[in-house]
């Protein structure tokens, strides 16, 4: 069984690609907006919660999981992962931007990731100096419906801007390629290449070779009716029934 784990909403684009790439998985999808955001947490408490839903995704059988969020990725090396084999979203992007060769490299991402390090150190390995930007209210905007609005075409300029001399820049939060539209317009005056790391991550699952089928399962800590109408106005996907979960 293979686990999907976000605070919100992002990893849906996630578990998109894996049902249209690798076909009938079985998947759990779990969103934990029940609590504090993880980018919000201190590094102890996120720590612990992820060890908690870890355990709690376990009981439901999940061998396999995928961290679909920046933040959370950022505190993998110290999860304790109870038998789980489990992969996060910054090798990924590292691997997908090295395979674009950029000339001048930026990137957008949470204030956690950002200010974690660990893109600029991953990419410093790899003789690559990056320049970040911190777009914490786009996936805000995201979580609420909105994908078009000019408050957030605004925002995104306001955050792009400096940038604008990048070959190409980084999408280090799942929410982000949601407003591809948006970037793309960004992108077309400044001739900017987006990079999502989504597709490299499904290529290491497709790896898992994870066996079975079954209708997903979706779970959340927060609202099921808030999470359903998110999934939707961001990726355009009709969850299956959404379960509300408490976890101690």
């Amino acid at each position: 069984m293979l686990g999907i784990i976000d605070w919100g909403i992002g990893g849906v684009g996630i578990y998109k690609l894996i049902k249209e790439r690798l076909g009938d998985v079985p998947i759990v999808y779990f969103s934990d907006t029940g609590v504090t955001p993880y980018g919000k947490m201190s590094r102890s408490e996120l720590i612990g919660r992820l060890n908690s839903v870890i355990a709690f995704l376990k009981t439901r059988g999940v061998t396999h999981l995928v961290i679909g969020c920046n933040a959370a990725s950022t505190a993998i090396e110290n999860l304790d992962p109870q038998g789980v084999e489990i992969i996060g979203m910054i090798e990924s992007g590292v691997a997908a931007a090295m395979k674009q060769r950029p000339k001048q490299l930026g990137l957008i991402g949470g204030r956690r990731t950002v200010l974690s390090g660990v893109y600029r150190k991953a990419f410093a390995k790899q003789g690559i100096t990056v320049e970040q930007r911190i777009a914490q209210p786009l996936s805000g905007f995201i979580e609420s419906g909105d994908t078009s609005s000019n408050e957030l075409k605004a925002e995104c300029n306001h955050i792009l801007s400096p940038l604008r001399n990048c070959s190409h820049i980084l999408l280090a939060c799942t929410h982000y390629p949601a407003i591809s539209n948006v970037l793309g317009e960004f992108a077309a005056s400044a001739t900017i290449i987006f990079i999502d790391p989504a597709n490299e991550l499904i290529s290491r699952v497709r790896c898992w070779n994870v066996i079975g089928g079954g209708a997903a399962i979706f779970l959340t800590t927060g609202s099921p009716r808030e999470m359903r109408t998110a999934a939707f106005n961001a990726w355009s996907e009709q969850l299956g029934e959404i379960s509300r979960v408490i976890l101690s």
